[in-house]
C-alpha cells in the first residue's frame, strides 16, 4: 500500500522513469528463467542417449557369442517287407478230358526281406543304404492243367448176321445145315464156315473141338 501511494504521488515523468527501470531489471531475470527448462531438458535427453562405452561393449559380445552347435550323426538299420507274388503256368494233363481245364495247384504270394542302414543328421535322414536282402518265404506258382485226354472210338457194332446164319456161333456166319465143318480142317461137310467162331449158344455143329469158346481156332 505504501508502493502506490509512493508510486501515485509522483508525476508523469517520474512514473515513466520508475517504470522503464523495472523493464530493463525484469527481462533478463525473465529470460534467465525461461532458459533453465530448455537447459534441463536438453540435459535430460543427452544424459539418456547412450555413450560410445556401451557400443562398444555390444560388438565385443557380439564377438564373444558361442560357436554354431556341431550336426549329430546317427544310424540305424531298418528291416523292410515285400509280397513277391506267386507265378501261373500250365501244364498237360491226360487225366483230363481235352479242352478242360482245372487248377492243381494254388498259388502262395512269398515273401522278401531287404535291410537298409539308415543316416540321420539331427533326427532327419539323409541316405539309406541297402546291406541285405533274404527270401523269407518263397512263393509257390499256381498250376493250372489242361486235359488233353481223349477216349477212344466205341468199337463198331457186330455186323447182323444173315438170316441163314447159326445163331449159336458169332464172329463169323457159320451156314444152318444138316453138318457144317471147319473150312480147310478134315471134316465132310456138306457145309463149311470159314474163320473164327465164337460159341454162343451150343455147339451142335462140335466146332470147338478144345472147350475154349471158339470154334475152328
Amino acid at each position: 500500500m505504501r508502493f502506490n501511494a509512493w508510486f501515485n504521488a509522483l508525476g508523469f515523468g517520474a512514473k515513466f522513469l520508475v517504470v522503464f527501470a523495472a523493464a530493463l531489471v525484469a527481462i533478463p531475470v525473465a529470460l534467465t528463467v525461461a532458459v533453465i527448462p530448455v537447459a534441463a531438458v536438453v540435459t535430460a535427453v543427452s544424459a539418456g542417449q547412450p555413450s560410445s562405452a556401451p557400443l562398444t561393449l555390444v560388438e565385443n559380445a557380439s564377438a564373444a557369442s558361442p560357436a554354431p552347435a556341431v550336426p549329430v550323426e546317427t544310424t540305424e538299420d531298418v528291416i523292410e517287407t515285400e509280397i513277391v507274388p506267386f507265378a501261373s503256368v500250365t501244364v498237360d494233363d491226360a487225366a483230363i478230358a481235352l479242352g478242360a481245364t482245372a487248377v492243381t495247384t494254388d498259388g502262395v504270394s512269398g515273401t522278401l526281406e531287404r535291410v537298409f542302414r539308415v543316416t540321420y543328421i539331427d533326427g532327419v535322414e539323409s541316405s539309406r543304404v541297402q546291406v541285405s536282402e533274404t527270401m523269407t518265404v518263397a512263393p509257390i506258382d499256381q498250376v493250372t492243367s489242361v486235359g488233353t485226354y481223349v477216349a477212344p472210338p466205341p468199337p463198331p457194332p457186330p455186323a447182323p448176321l444173315a438170316s441163314n446164319c447159326d445163331a449159336n456161333y458169332a464172329d463169323a456166319c457159320v451156314p444152318v445145315s444138316s453138318d457144317v465143318d471147319c473150312a480147310g480142317g478134315s471134316g465132310n461137310g456138306p457145309a463149311y464156315v470159314s474163320g473164327i467162331v465164337r460159341v454162343v449158344g451150343s455147339d451142335i455143329y462140335d466146332l470147338d473141338r478144345d472147350g475154349d469158346g471158339y470154334g475152328c481156332d
